[in-house]
């Protein structure tokens, strides 16, 4: 009797053990207690030098220091960001690897692209790292030095004006949709591959306008090779003091700025969310970061929840999709 109790003993034993070595391991648990166990992988849905490279790199030189790990930021730029959504499913969904890029690759790209994720379902906004503005750039040799004075000349020639924009179906090219329609001008669109090719046709008289990131319009701006007519956001920019908004000029529709943030799969342990979170917040309220973000002709990024992000990115893609439904761009996804 007395062996068989402890036989029955060492057996409860030997299951309570397993119980505790399976929760240890389960997803999530061993994870958010040891995080970061291992280097961070920043991906960015951009090229090496590019806006969103440049913040990355400024994010990873902080958060290595307070982390204790290395963190590797992985330029993996190309299909309208798809391939750096791919990157980012296709590694563990520990919280090692990380997004950074533009809101758009929720709001624009499945709208713009065709894509094999499904936005809203595969990726989570954690933190917003920066705010981003598009702004209306034109040939300096343009005799118009005003957003009206542009408007009218438009008018008064119809069909002979054209705008870039750094990619068809993204946002570039549905803000010259939006000033079209409540201006009552009739500027065609003329779609690159990124911002450069586009701003340098702009600056040799290729195409008088272009609607572009003020990240990578406001040095060319500074240096007197474009002219600034007018910046979507709520307030003007530190960097440029002098450019009005567009809601300044009598055009409150074209207000809404973009953003950047972290994104990680919704499936990466909610504890380890948190830390990522919570290691980025102290990062983006770093006074060096904030100047440097600055300088780089964006804002801090604004203390807001996961949810308000996702709430503000849904918005975004409902008011792109009716712009491009109104000119019967019809390729994409839907927003599941």
């Amino acid at each position: 009797m007395r062996k068989s109790l402890v036989g029955i003993v060492g057996i409860a034993t030997l299951l309570c053990a397993v119980a505790i070595v399976l929760f240890l391991f389960m997803p999530g648990v061993n994870h958010a207690r040891s995080w970061p166990a291992k280097p961070i992988t920043i991906v960015v849905g951009g090229p090496a030098g590019g806006t969103a490279d440049t913040l990355a790199r400024l994010m990873s030189e902080h958060l290595a220091k307070s982390l204790g790990q290395p963190v590797v930021v992985e330029p993996r730029p190309g299909a309208a960001g798809v391939i750096s959504v791919h990157a980012l499913l296709s590694a563990p969904h520990d919280g090692h690897t990380i997004l950074l890029t533009q809101k758009g690759i929720v709001s624009e790209t499945p709208l713009a692209v065709k894509v094999n994720y499904q936005p809203f379902n595969d990726l989570k906004p954690i933190i917003q790292v920066a705010q981003t503005s598009l702004m209306l750039v034109g040939n300096i040799e343009l005799p118009d030095k005003t957003l009206k004075a542009l408007i009218a000349n438009i008018k008064n020639h119809p069909g002979k004006f054209n705008y870039a924009s750094y990619a068809t179906g993204m946002r570039g090219h549905t803000m010259g949709i939006q000033l079209n329609q409540l201006a009552g001008i009739d500027m065609g669109h003329v779609g690159y591959k990124g911002s450069p090719p586009a701003l340098q046709d702009v600056m040799g008289g290729h195409v008088p306008l272009a609607f572009d990131g003020a990240a990578t319009s406001i040095p060319l701006v500074k240096a007197g090779k474009l002219r600034a007519y007018a910046i979507a956001s709520a307030s003007r920019m530190a960097a440029l003091p002098d450019v009005p908004t567009f809601s300044e000029l009598g055009f409150p529709e074209i207000a809404k700025a973009s953003w950047m943030a972290l994104w990680t799969p919704p499936d990466v342990p909610a504890d380890v969310q948190g830390k990522i979170r919570d290691a980025a917040t102290e990062v983006v309220n770093n006074e060096h970061y904030r100047e440097r973000v600055l300088a780089l002709g964006m804002e801090p990024g604004k203390p807001l929840s996961s949810e308000a992000l996702v709430q503000d990115a849904r918005e975004s893609f409902d008011e792109q999709a009716a712009l491009l439904k109104s000119i019967g761009f019809s390729t994409g996804a839907g927003s599941n």
